[in-house]
C-alpha cells in the first residue's frame, strides 16, 4: 500500500468548477480569470496569460522569448512548437576562439540570439482556437505595462540578482537593458512599482497587427536596425522567415495514465524515455524511499544521455523518436539500472529561467503552455523603445561537428522548455501541468508525475514534496526536506549528494487536474515561487 507523505504542503489545492488559470505570478493568473470571465475560453485566458508574464515576470520570459504549447480541444491533443531558427548569417566561423583556440558561444550577446516564436505563436494559437478578439485577450498586460505593477518578494530577488549579473556586461548591444530594467531609482525589492511605456506600445502592436509587426512591420524594421547598429547578425528577413509547427504530441504510458509531451526539437522525449523505462519497474510504496530514488535518477540519467545525443531540429537532422520510445528499446535501457549509481556522461544540466502556464475552461479546453527567454533575461539585449528582450536560445547548439544539433544557420536548438498534459490510458484528460527551469524541467516532470499516479498526491502536495536533481556525471543535488537518512543511503550507493538550499533551482511548477465526470477543476501552484491558482 502507498503511504502517505512525512511533509506538509505549504498550500492547499485550490477547487472550482468554472474555470482555473495556475501560473508563477499572481498578477498574470489574475489576467487569465478575466479574461476567462468576460466570456474567453481556455485558450484566451493562456495567451492573456502568458502576454502579461513578459510584464510582471521579465526576470525569465518576454516578448523575444519561444514558446510550445499543448491545447486540449474537443477530444483531442493539439501541440505548437513556436521556437525560434537562428540568423542566416550564424556559423562556427561568426563565434569568438577561447584561449585554448577552440570554437565558443557566448551566453550573452548577439550571438546566442534566435528568433522569437512567442508572439506570433500568441497569434496562431489565437487563431485556431480563440474566442475572444485579439486585442481583448492582450489588454491585461498593455494595462500592467502602462500603469506599472507592484513588484512581488521572489520576482524581486530574481531581478535583483539579473541587475548583479548584467553590471559586467559592457558594449552597446546591452545599455538599452539598464534603461528599461535599471533605470536611476529603481531598486528591486518587493512593492517596488516598475512600468516601460515602451513595453505597452509594442504589446499594442502585436494586438493590432495579429503580432505581424514582429516579423515583417515596424518591429521587424527596429529590430535589424538595432542589430546592424550594434553588432548582431538577426535580420529583417530572419524574422520575415519565421513560421511556427503544428505537431502531433509524443507519448508514454505508465501504469494506466499517458504523459504526453513537445516532440524534437524540445527535451520532453527525456521524460517519456525515463518514464516508460520506469513502467517497467516496481518502485517501492514509500515515495522517499532511498532505493526509489536511485532508480529514479538512474531512469534519468539514461534519458538525458539519449535526448544530449539525438535531440536536435528535425528539419535538419533525423530524431529516432519512435526508437528511441519503443518496448524493446526502453528494455535495454531498463536493465542497465543497478545497485550502484552509472555515469552515462552527456552534459552537465543546470536550471534557467522560464515561466509556465494552464489554464482550463467550464467547456473542457485546457491549455499547457511555456515561454521563455532562457538564461533568465535572456540575452540581455533590449531593442531600444520597445521593451523586447531577445532570447539566448542559440547557447544550447552544439560546437561538436557532425553532431545532430551542431550551430547551422537558420535551425533551431535544442530547446529545454516543455509543457506537459497527463491522460488516462483510455483517453481521458487529466490536465496540463509543467515544472520550469532549464534542464530540470523533465525531471520535474518526472517526478509530478510519479507523485500523481504512482503515489496518489493532489495537485499541491505534487509540486510541494522534496525533489531531486542531476546536474551531470553522478552529482545529484537534492532539497533538504528529502531528509539526511535517504541522501546517506544514496552516497553508499555511489551518488554524489549535494543539498541545494536555493528553492529556484529545482524548478517551479503548475498543476490543473480535471475531474472527468464532475468537471471539478483542482489546482496546485509552485510554493517555490510567487505562484497563484486563480479560479472561480
Amino acid at each position: 500500500m502507498t503511504h502517505p507523505p512525512t511533509y506538509s504542503s505549504v498550500r492547499q489545492p485550490v477547487i472550482a468548477r468554472q474555470g482555473m488559470v495556475a501560473t508563477s505570478q499572481p498578477l498574470a493568473a489574475q489576467a487569465g480569470l478575466f479574461v476567462l470571465q468576460e466570456g474567453g475560453n481556455a485558450v484566451d485566458a493562456a495567451i492573456a496569460t502568458a502576454a502579461a508574464l513578459t510584464v510582471v515576470e521579465p526576470t525569465s520570459n518576454g516578448i523575444g522569448s519561444d514558446l510550445f504549447a499543448l491545447v486540449w480541444h474537443e477530444g483531442e491533443l493539439h501541440g505548437l512548437n513556436a521556437s525560434g531558427r537562428s540568423p542566416a548569417l550564424l556559423t562556427r566561423d561568426a563565434l569568438p576562439d577561447d584561449p585554448d583556440g577552440k570554437k565558443t558561444m557566448p551566453t550573452h550577446g548577439w550571438l546566442p540570439v534566435t528568433v522569437p516564436g512567442t508572439p506570433r505563436g500568441w497569434a496562431d494559437l489565437h487563431a485556431r482556437f480563440g474566442r475572444l478578439p485579439f486585442a481583448r485577450v492582450m489588454a491585461p498586460a498593455i494595462h500592467y505595462a502602462r500603469t506599472g505593477f507592484p513588484l512581488s518578494p521572489v520576482l524581486a530577488q530574481n531581478w535583483a540578482r539579473g541587475i548583479r549579473a548584467h553590471a559586467a556586461r559592457q558594449g552597446p548591444e546591452f545599455a538599452e537593458w539598464t534603461r528599461v530594467f535599471a533605470p536611476d531609482g529603481f531598486t528591486p525589492r518587493a512593492g517596488a512599482l516598475w512600468a516601460s511605456e515602451g513595453h505597452a506600445q509594442t504589446l499594442e502592436r502585436l494586438a493590432d497587427s495579429r503580432a505581424e509587426a514582429f516579423y515583417e512591420g515596424e518591429l521587424a524594421a527596429r529590430i535589424d536596425a538595432h542589430a546592424k547598429g550594434s553588432g548582431g547578425l538577426l535580420r529583417a528577413e530572419d524574422l520575415a522567415a519565421h513560421t511556427n509547427e503544428w505537431v502531433k504530441p509524443i507519448s508514454t504510458a505508465y501504469r494506466d495514465h499517458r504523459l504526453h509531451e513537445i516532440p524534437p526539437n524540445g527535451q520532453g522525449i527525456a521524460a517519456l524515455i525515463a518514464l516508460g523505462i520506469l513502467d517497467g519497474l516496481d518502485l517501492p510504496d514509500w515515495r522517499d524511499d532511498e532505493r526509489g530514488l536511485h532508480t529514479q535518477i538512474e531512469a534519468m540519467k539514461l534519458a538525458f544521455a539519449d535526448a544530449h545525443r539525438y535531440v536536435a531540429d528535425p528539419q535538419h537532422a533525423p530524431v529516432p523518436t519512435e526508437a528511441l520510445l519503443s518496448s524493446a528499446y526502453l528494455a535495454a535501457r531498463r536493465a542497465l539500472i543497478g545497485e550502484s549509481a552509472l555515469d552515462p556522461a552527456p552534459g552537465d544540466p543546470n536550471a534557467h529561467g522560464t515561466v509556465y502556464l494552464a489554464a482550463a475552461d467550464r467547456d473542457g479546453q485546457m491549455v499547457s503552455l511555456i515561454q521563455s527567454n532562457y538564461m533568465g533575461f535572456g540575452s540581455g539585449v533590449v531593442v531600444p523603445g520597445t521593451g523586447i528582450v531577445l532570447q539566448n536560445r542559440g547557447h544550447n547548439f552544439s560546437l561538436e561537428e557532425g553532431h545532430p544539433n551542431a550551430l547551422a544557420p537558420r535551425k533551431r536548438p535544442y530547446h529545454t522548455i516543455i509543457p506537459g498534459f497527463l491522460t488516462r490510458e483510455d483517453g481521458t484528460p487529466v490536465g496540463p501541468f509543467g515544472v520550469m527551469g532549464g534542464f530540470m524541467q523533465p525531471q520535474g516532470h518526472l517526478q509530478v508525475v510519479l507523485n500523481t499516479v504512482r503515489y496518489g498526491l493532489n495537485p499541491q502536495q505534487a509540486l510541494d514534496a522534496p525533489r531531486w536533481q542531476w546536474v551531470g556525471g553522478k552529482t545529484v543535488e537534492v532539497e533538504h526536506d528529502l531528509g539526511a537518512a535517504a541522501a546517506r543511503a544514496l552516497l553508499a550507493r555511489g551518488h554524489d549528494i549535494r543539498v541545494n538550499l536555493d528553492p529556484n533551482a529545482f524548478g517551479r511548477g503548475q498543476i490543473i487536474w480535471r475531474d472527468p465526470v464532475t468537471g471539478v477543476l483542482t489546482g496546485g501552484s509552485e510554493s517555490r515561487a510567487d505562484g497563484l491558482v486563480a479560479a472561480y
